[in-house]
């Protein structure tokens, strides 16, 4: 295992890039920002937002789309850091906590909602004592960028929504951080139900926040999921086992992007302020990246 750079503040939302360059965040209150690194490991701020970006995507139009914690929106900006798109909430208000993103083949976006304000759960890497007994209200939101309007709520009460990604049969995957379940969901269902797929949490004793993060799947069917605070890049089989636990550098790993082409994935780490890179027993599953979605 190698790193593909170090001294980001508190990375999350890597999305790699056909050239080999990738985008993270840097969640931190300093920087608060989009980047991109270069294949040089060279950085270049795309944007600077509100407060705490986390999720990212990016289009076939090369639209990155950002799950802003702190505002409360989903925002979308050129690689030149201009601001295209933003969508605030629904009809009950803003956005809690945006957390991670999913882009559909037809153009549909699909985001989690952690279910809590961020400032009432975190201070910088500093999680709240009772977060175990906070009020989540955790959910699951179907977008349509391309009217910038929130069209379906799929899910609500989860305890904080997380990692969200299409598997190979078409279907939605969702982490539920504090339980360690991965739920799925059929979107093409009039009323998409919750189906317990797994859970990837193995049993410790600490106390200390832990679970599944962001998530994605390999070309071989399994889901690759990291564990903040475990340490490990969980892996489920098709039927939802947990089989094996593949090692990280630091014990925050917060979410993962298979390179577009060979057999690695980047993890982006919290407690090292790293992106590491990780050997990969497969390929990722495509992405999907729509055009035409700017509204």
């Amino acid at each position: 295992m190698s790193l593909a750079i170090a001294g980001v503040e508190e990375p999350e939302g890597p999305v790699c890039l056909e050239d080999g360059s990738f985008l993270i965040v840097e969640m931190s209150d300093r920087r608060h920002a989009v980047v991109h690194v270069g294949t040089d490991g060279r950085k270049r701020d795309v944007a600077v937002t509100a407060g705490r970006p986390n999720g990212l995507a990016i289009d076939g139009d090369g639209l990155v789309w950002i799950a802003e914690a702190t505002e409360g929106a989903l925002l979308a900006v050129t690689m030149d850091g201009v601001e295209r798109c933003k969508v605030a909430g629904d009809a009950d208000g803003r956005f809690l906590w945006p957390n991670d993103i999913a882009l559909a083949p037809d153009g549909m976006l699909y985001m989690t909602d952690s279910g809590i304000i961020d400032r009432d759960f975190i201070d910088g890497l500093d999680i709240r004592a009772d977060y175990m007994t906070a009020p989540y209200d955790g959910r699951l939101y179907e977008i349509d960028p391309r009217r910038g309007v929130v069209s379906r709520t799929l899910d609500r009460g989860l305890r904080f929504t997380n990692g969200i990604a299409f598997g190979p049969d078409g279907l939605l995957y969702v982490a539920e951080t504090l339980s360690g379940d991965i739920f799925v969901y059929d979107r093409t269902a009039t009323s998409p139900a919750r189906r317990l797929f797994g859970n990837c949490l193995a049993p410790d004793d600490s106390t200390d926040f832990k679970g599944p993060d962001g998530i994605k799947f390999g070309a071989d069917g399994r889901l690759y999921c990291t564990i903040y605070g475990q340490g490990v890049v969980a892996v489920l089989d098709r039927e939802g086992r947990l089989v094996e636990r593949l090692p990280t550098q630091g014990r925050k790993p917060t979410n993962i992007a298979f390179r577009r082409n060979g057999r690695e994935a980047l993890v982006t780490e919290v407690s090292g302020s790293a992106v590491e890179i990780m050997a990969m027993p497969t390929e990722g599953l495509a992405l999907f990246y729509p055009k035409g979605l700017r509204p």
